[in-house]
Parts: structure tokens; sequence; C-alpha cells
């Protein structure tokens, strides 16, 4: 079978690999519909190993070279143990978060912080391939009315219903979200969901402000040009927001963020961010405000094909792009050397 195989910094290749062995009792074998490039595959690809490990994962051993994606819609083609609800032939969307099943975190059900966790993609070969081994534990059934498209941004829009959760947002909050690339756009379609009342955005590339203004968002700012932590506290009646939800991982905006926040609010850092940041406690304590880091998702999947399934979320403002998995590589890229062109490019081991 066609893998897109990660070899290196810069080094991505389309080759022909070995079927993927039969799966163990943990494990469930899918054929791939379309798989979504995620910032942290275009990372791995820029300037990794980020988290893709140099050696064997301690969990699942594999080691590069291995294909990335993990944003994965399919159909079941093998199972390795009995899962109520789920056959082969089935459609499915895979969360591709590997868990031991043991440890304190696991057995609280917070697999998501299981020390030893890891994701297909990044931990074992991924879903740029024709076909990918993925916890089994993770599968949640298509119904008719949810496509494999869709399905296959549930992975996404799925981190940012658990940023909005870890949030507490509630009906009638103001909303800043900093940052309007994908996670951003998948909080501020939470967000909407969750009630907010109002929705900002700091956002410096254009046709992401328009796209954001096109499902719901009140005002969406060019930080550049716009003093955003006042235009919000105005539009606020003076108060600032109730919620300030990081999506962009960069550390100066993570200090921002907690000194744009209102009295007693909190602010979530959704984005994967590197590096230290410099925040005056005083305005943590004598305001009362919380900030709270969030990765992931934890059996958040299931809630967001349910959400779709219903006709409550329209995730379709996401996918910019659908390409075969035969240009992936070029994807890559185009991406590398201009991302804001796109939120979610999706590609298809299949025929266009």
């Amino acid at each position: 079978m066609r893998a897109l195989r990660w070899h290196g910094a810069g080094d991505l290749r389309l080759e022909e690999v070995a079927e993927p062995p039969e799966p163990a009792p943990h494990e469930a074998v899918v054929e791939v519909a379309w798989c979504g490039v995620c910032g942290t595959d275009l990372h791995e690809f820029l300037e990794g190993p980020h988290m893709i490990r140099t050696g064997p994962h301690p969990l699942t051993g594999a080691r590069p070279p291995l294909a990335l994606g993990h944003e994965l819609s399919g159909t079941v083609v093998a199972l390795g143990a009995e899962v109520p609800g789920i056959a082969v032939g089935d459609r499915v969307a895979a969360d591709p978060v590997w868990r031991c099943g043991v440890c304190f975190w696991c057995v609280r059900g917070e697999y998501h912080i299981c020390p030893r966790s890891g994701s297909v993609g990044l931990a074992s070969p991924g879903g740029f391939a024709d076909r990918v081994t993925v916890p089994i534990a993770g599968l949640t059934r298509l119904p008719d009315n949810v496509s494999d498209e869709l399905a296959a941004v549930a992975e996404p829009m799925a981190v940012g219903l658990h940023a909005v959760t870890r949030a507490g947002v509630r009906p009638g909050d103001n909303v800043l979200v900093v940052g309007g690339g994908p996670i951003g756009v998948a909080v501020v379609l939470a967000a909407r969901l969750a009630g907010a009342a109002g929705l900002f955005v700091s956002e410096p590339v254009a046709a992401r402000r328009e796209t954001l203004l096109g499902i719901g968002v009140t005002k969406a700012y060019d930080p550049r040009e716009s003093d955003v932590r006042r235009e919000v506290f105005l539009r606020t009646g003076r108060i600032g927001p109730d919620v300030v939800i990081d999506a962009t991982g960069i550390p100066a905006l993570a200090a921002q963020a907690v000194a744009t926040v209102r009295r007693g609010g909190r602010v979530v850092l959704a984005g994967v961010g590197h590096g230290s940041v410099e925040i005056d406690l005083g305005q943590l304590v004598f305001y009362e405000r919380s900030v709270l880091g969030t990765l992931g998702y934890n059996f958040d999947i299931p809630r967001v094909i349910g959400l779709m399934s219903t006709g409550r979320l329209d995730a379709s403002p996401l996918i910019t792009g659908r390409l075969p998995l035969a240009d992936g590589a070029g994807v890559f890229a185009d991406l590398a050397a201009d991302r804001a062109k796109h939120l979610k490019v999706l590609l298809t081991p299949k025929g266009l």
C-alpha cells in the first residue's frame, strides 16, 4: 500500500509499504477515506522531530520513518476484538490517541494525559496512507447523514469543543479567541454552541477574518491595526471578556490573554506552544483570574459526531482544500511557504 512517510525535517516521501498487520485486541485497521493536515504535522515537516520520537515509542514501539496524519475517517476492515456497535464495514471517525489503559489517569478516564500516550501519525504510522492501525477504543460509528469529509474534521473540532468545555463557557458569556486558524475556528463554533453572546477574534489574515464573520463572530480584529484588548473592553461595557482562549501557542499572546480577560475571568491555552511566559502574579491573584491548559480531547469526538448528526454543528467552513494523497508532499511544501493559504486541507488515498 502507499503511505506518505516522514523521514526527517523537510523529508516526506510517498512510498510503498507493507500492509498493517493483523490488529491486536486493542487495535483496529481502517481503510482511510480522508485525513486532514494538522499544524502539528506541518511543524514536524518544517523542523521536527518535536512529538515524533527518534527511537521506539514506549507504548507502540514504532519509530521513524512513519506516515503522518491523525485527523481521519474511513471504513473498518479489521477488528482486534469485538466492539459494541462497531463492525467490519462500518464508516468511522477515529480518536487517534494511544493510551496504556492502566495508569492513574487512564483509570480516571483521562486517557489523553496518560504519561505513555501518543498519537497515530506521531507515535505510530498515521492516516496519510491507504490503511492505518488505530486504537479500537477510539472508534465512533458514523451516522448516514455525516459524510466522510466532515468526519475527518471531527478531531480538530473536538480540540475546540474540549477547550470551550475546559473554559466553562456559559450562555451569555463574552469570549475572545486569539488566532483564527483551524483550532480558532473550531473554538468559535464550539463557543457559539455553548451560547456565547459575544464572540471576538484576533486574527491578522484578512481571508480568515472574513470566514469568521461568516460563521457568526461579533467582531474580528487585525491585531496589527487594532488594540484588541481596548476594543473588546469597550464592546463588553468596559468589563472585558469572560473567557479568552488562545489558539496560537505563542508565549507573548498567552501573557496578553491574562491581561485582557476580565476580573474573575478564565484564560484557556489551547495552542501547542514552546517556551516560557512571564506573567505578573498580581494580575492573577488580585483579580482572581484563572489560567488553564487544555490538551486535545477527552471523549469529545463522539460528542462532535452527535452534534453534526443533529444538524447543530456545521464544520464545513473548516475545509478549504481536498486533494489526492499523491499530491501530499506538494501540499506540505505549499503550506510551509504560506500556512495561511488554507484552514484545513484533506488528503484522500482514493480517487477524486
